[in-house]
């Protein structure tokens, strides 16, 4: 018989948490990524113990998306059952985001940001994990055809609903959140979380974004924090056979993502990690939360094991001068 689950005690000392912008909310530096590994191609039993980790850890926030699979609509499914045999009776203690933008049905209302589709998604993602309502509700990318005034109108009219408690927005750049921001403000429902694709590889929330953040007061959760793997010890020798990089197949990382240059980029990093007493993934992580604007970095995880060692980058946050020249030194 399966052991009845019980959260550890001191769950909530052992992380570290940080106001989204101006809002209420609080989030932990570290929060659980469902993008990989949630899916029902994946091992059911590990990604449950993968969540219970997560919340022993003091990790509470839970991110989704209605596409997160595969297939599509299947991490939130298996989630919902993760709930079911465990996490339900804190609910009042959990943070489960989720987000609407990707192709996820046929037809004209199957993506992008129609008032049409992001509430026709939300509503399918709260039955998929079996809840009344999630905490965060996103749109996942800008539409360029929908007019934003829609876009975020519905993220009004959803959080009206009680549908969501929070209305965020993930992969717009600055001057399309600058604008969302006030139609969000002007409708009494502020944007209070970005969700940008940030990491030492890709810098360009810096060129601009952040700015419009800190002077917005919304708060920010990167994804991608290693780069596909590339920032871990995974490719301290080169390109793994069984990695991201080698799959002819893979849309996010392939081998000329990964050439001479850039191994010996993360050749260097490492010695830098490892005169920090940390491995690359966690510096990685610790160089992207040494900005008081990051409120949050997603963490993706293959094993218990993998999430608590990356969640360990907590415990050294902070960089010398002479440590923040020398990576952007390697950087360059």
């Amino acid at each position: 018989m399966e052991m009845e689950y019980v959260p550890a005690e001191d769950r909530y000392d052992q992380m570290i948490y940080r106001r989204s912008g101006r809002s209420g909310l609080r989030l932990p530096v570290i929060s659980l990524g469902m993008w990989h590994n949630f899916g029902d191609v994946d091992d059911f039993i590990t990604a449950k113990e993968i969540a219970f980790k997560a919340f022993d850890l003091g990790i509470c926030h839970f991110d989704l998306a209605n596409n997160y699979g595969p297939s599509p609509g299947s991490a939130e499914t298996n989630f919902g059952h993760i709930l079911k045999l465990g996490l339900a009776p804190y609910r009042d203690e959990l943070i489960i985001s989720s987000k609407a933008g990707y192709y996820m049905w046929p037809g004209p209302y199957g993506e992008w940001g129609s008032r049409k589709y992001l509430i026709s998604s939300c509503n399918q993602s709260l039955e998929r994990l079996g809840i009344e309502y999630v905490d965060i509700f996103y749109s996942h990318r800008f539409d360029p055809e929908t007019p934003l005034e829609e876009t975020m109108g519905a993220l009004d009219s959803i959080v009206r609903q009680g549908k969501a408690l929070y209305a965020g927005i993930s992969n717009y750049n600055p001057e399309q959140t600058r604008q969302a921001a006030k139609i969000l403000t002007d409708l009494g429902t502020p944007c209070v979380i970005h969700q940008p694709k940030y990491s030492m590889f890709d810098r360009t929330p810096e060129e601009g974004l952040l700015d419009v953040l800190g002077l917005e007061g919304i708060g920010s959760i990167v994804f991608s924090p290693l780069a596909q793997g590339l920032l871990t010890d995974r490719y301290l020798r080169g390109i793994p056979a069984d990695s991201r990089a080698s799959k002819a197949t893979s849309p996010f990382l392939s081998k000329r993502d990964v050439s001479k240059e850039v191994l010996d980029k993360i050749v260097r990093l490492n010695k830098l990690a490892e005169r920090r007493h940390q491995t690359l993934a966690q510096m990685a992580i610790a160089w992207l939360l040494k900005d008081e604007r990051i409120t949050s970095v997603l963490v993706g995880a293959s094993s218990p094991k993998q999430l608590a060692d990356n969640a360990a980058a907590i415990r050294n946050l902070s960089f010398s001068d002479a440590e923040l020249a020398e990576i952007d030194t390697i950087l360059k």
